[in-house]
């Protein structure tokens, strides 16, 4: 692809693009400027100095083009609006002015196409005379409707073709049965037109002809960039230790680039409107809309100085020194001395081992993937490669290597995959983790429930029956849309293929950007079908799996409930609208007094045995809560808590090892949890205190300090601040301190002064 680029619009402006045809509300000209206002928004949102632009306009009252002046009557009613170069915003509100409709319909579009031609050669051509490498491209927007002369249709096809121009055609209303577009009383100029620029499109080795109807509705589609190769690594790939034992090591002469990169939209800058008579503080005040300003950022540094105005003083970036927390103070490391804090390495991709392929979790897989493949220039490493890439293919096996890409940089595992391609071998690598990179959390298994006591219960509430999973996986079933989708000729295909996924970010804020840059006084037109075509399933495969969907809000008995202001609802056919439920109460304890029946009854007394619990440590947890929610007065709570404490003691002394641990630890987070949810925090951190003391003093036994270690690091089941429980005392850095493994004793400190 060439990194240059040369463009002509060449737009029919004659009098009769002023008229609305077809059941529109707006003239043809402004349809089909649909087509080109966005295609030079593309090219200007890409900013690249390297993309020439030009615009023509034909059957124009006017007439501004070089070649009139040798032939006026050929090239007559014949515009350059714009000469190819960098298209700026000047120039797209200056085009907007000129492009209407004219009163006249005098002009030829194939000579508009030779002045178009004439434009690009003179652009395109280097100081020693010879063609440059560019994209050359001309672009005709026409409706048909003007007299076109095609006596010398092939020699100015010969020429296209011997520039390498690409023509496209695209005109208004015109027949394209492909598309299924087929205007109905078309004038005979018009019909005759068509076949004109269609047989001069046939003849040119890269012309394209078809209706701007098809042209404007291939706008929805984002274009997806392309980017050239970046080779992230160029070196050897190496197994073994070439240095000490180069009888058995091989390298490998290798590139590797990025495979899958994630896109980021375009980001936003700030600007500020400008003040009548202020001035524009940017080197690129040229560049920048009249009415807005650019904003540059400051920076000041201040330390903390009761000698300086306002008890700060400003110090400068090269005062600052680098300094890494340790606990609460911080450790100074010099710019000279920060090499210490960095691993010394060198450009290398070295094979640490191999794997089978069903050995691998695919959970491991941590961001970007990049291909790896063997020097184009160098055939001993092609060949040797594909030797290492049949291996692994046959043995089913990945590879394990470690790379620094640059001297200095950071080392990083890969795990490297076969690819085998037509024509293409390739390695595949996919950055893996390491220890500190995997996040390992611990949830309650699905399949089971375990009780306080260790009980294991397969059947429960909280457990599906055999008819729900049933229901579910035939749900599942009907919901697969891996062959879904049809291909050309209604063959099961994949629905939804990553080619045709688009990011809806990054495409909805370009198509934003282009439409307020063309049209700033209209609104953004709504986001285009096909980025917002995978956020709902399709609405057939919805009507297929309604019978299983019914079937499985029977089986789970499913309550209809309030549904979301912002998530709109899923219609799904053949369901009956399950049951409502009643609405959600408030999670937290009210302390008002509870409704009385109007009978004056004590309902509650009549139907409660008043019965005193004492907690043990059989079903403990339970227990605990049915005390406190038998409690009718604060004063209850407390010895509650008193009880549960208890309980913790007696795990924890009469654990061998750390085999009561988990079920005192539980009992503490339970209790924690309940004395935030009743406004007692003082209650717990009293307690808490306590606990904390025994432990490291050892009066629950030796040895305890580990289980102390568990709550600060595991739990963090710490103190309640007041950030947790409005209510607490303790404040936040009283809460931090607290997980330290020193006891307050209250005694002076001997350090000295």
């Amino acid at each position: 692809m060439a990194s240059k680029e040369a463009t002509v619009y060449i737009v029919d402006q004659g009098s009769s693009t002023g008229e609305c045809h077809n059941g529109r509300v707006e003239n043809d000209l402004d349809f089909g400027m649909r087509y080109i206002w966005d295609k030079i928004a593309e090219t200007m949102i890409a900013n690249r100095t390297t993309a020439g632009v030009g615009v023509i306009g034909f059957r124009t009252d006017a007439t501004e083009n070089e070649l009139a002046e040798s032939d006026p009557d050929a090239y007559s009613n014949i515009s350059v609006m714009k000469p190819l170069g960098p298209m700026e915003m000047s120039h797209l509100k200056d085009l907007q002015h000129r492009i209407q409709p004219s009163d006249t319909d005098t002009g030829d579009a194939v000579s508009a196409i030779v002045v178009g031609i004439q434009l690009i050669e003179k652009f395109t051509t280097l100081k020693t005379g010879k063609p440059g490498k560019f994209a050359r491209k001309i672009i005709l927007l026409t409706d048909g409707q003007g007299v076109l002369e095609d006596d010398d249709i092939d020699p100015i096809a010969a020429r296209i073709n011997e520039l390498d121009i690409e023509l496209v055609i695209v005109g208004i209303d015109f027949d394209d049965a492909e598309y299924g577009f087929i205007e109905k009383d078309k004038s005979s100029v018009k019909e005759r037109n068509e076949k004109i620029l269609k047989a001069l499109a046939d003849k040119c080795s890269k012309g394209i002809f078809g209706t701007v109807e098809e042209a404007i509705a291939d706008l929805s589609i984002p274009r997806v960039k392309t980017f050239r190769p970046y080779s992230t690594f160029k070196g050897q790939l190496s197994l073994g230790d070439a240095i000490r034992y180069p009888e058995t090591a091989f390298r490998i002469d290798v590139d590797r680039y990025f495979r899958v990169k994630a896109a980021k939209p375009v980001s936003a800058s700030s600007f500020v409107v400008q003040q009548p008579g202020s001035q524009q503080a940017t080197r690129d005040a040229a560049e920048m809309p009249e009415d807005l300003s650019a904003v540059k950022n400051a920076r000041a540094y201040k330390i903390n100085d009761p000698s300086a105005p306002g008890g700060k003083k400003d110090v400068d970036r090269e005062e600052l020194a680098k300094g890494y927390e340790y606990g609460r103070t911080a450790i100074p490391i010099s710019e000279a001395e920060e090499n210490v804090t960095k691993l010394e390495t060198f450009s290398s991709f070295e094979i640490v081992g191999f794997i089978p392929n069903d050995k691998y979790e695919k959970f491991l897989n941590l961001g970007e993937s990049g291909i790896t493949i063997a020097q184009r220039t160098n055939p001993k490493a092609v060949m040797a490669l594909s030797s290492f890439i049949h291996a692994l293919h046959e043995l089913d096996s990945y590879a394990v290597a470690r790379i620094v890409v640059k001297d200095g940089k950071d080392p990083q595992l890969l795990l490297l995959a076969p690819s085998i391609e037509p024509d293409l071998e390739a390695l595949i690598d996919i950055p893996l983790p390491f220890a500190e990179d995997v996040r390992v959390y611990r949830f309650p298994p699905l399949d089971r429930v375990i009780t306080t006591s260790g009980a294991t219960l397969t059947k429960h509430r909280y457990l599906p029956s055999d008819e729900l999973e049933d229901a579910m996986s035939n749900f599942v079933n009907n919901m697969d849309i891996s062959k879904f989708g049809r291909d050309d000729d209604d063959n099961p295909t994949e629905y939804m293929p990553i080619e045709d996924t688009y990011s809806p970010v990054v495409h909805r804020i370009s198509q934003a950007i282009r439409r307020r840059g063309v049209q700033p006084n209209e609104a953004v037109t709504p986001p285009a079908e096909v980025l917002i075509k995978y956020s709902v399933p399709p609405p057939e495969l919805i009507s297929q799996s309604g019978p299983a969907l019914q079937n499985l809000i029977d089986a789970a008995d499913v309550k209809k409930g309030t549904p979301h202001p912002h998530i709109p609802l899923i219609p799904y056919p053949n369901t009956n609208p399950p049951p409502p439920v009643p609405p959600k109460t408030k999670g937290k304890r009210s302390r008002a007094s509870p409704p009385k029946p109007l009978s004056g009854l004590d309902v509650e007394s009549l139907l409660t045995h008043p019965k005193k619990f004492k907690l043990t440590t059989v079903n403990t947890i339970p227990t605990f809560k049915q005390l406190l929610a038998a409690a009718d007065s604060p004063s209850l709570i407390s010895p509650a808590a008193t009880q549960m404490g208890s309980v913790i003691h007696e795990l924890i002394t009469r654990s061998l090892g750390d085999q009561f641990y988990e079920q005192a630890l539980e009992n503490l987070s339970v209790l924690r949890e309940q004395m935030i949810e009743f406004e007692e925090p003082g209650v717990y951190n009293e307690y808490i205190r306590d606990l904390k003391g025994r432990l490291l003093k050892g009066e629950l036994g030796e040895g305890r300090k580990d289980l102390w270690f568990r709550i600060m690091r595991e739990r963090r089941l710490g103190l309640i601040d007041r950030e947790t429980a409005p209510a607490s005392e303790v404040g936040e850095e009283e809460a931090a301190e607290f997980y330290s493994m020193r006891l307050q004793t209250g005694l002076p400190s001997r350090a000295k002064e």
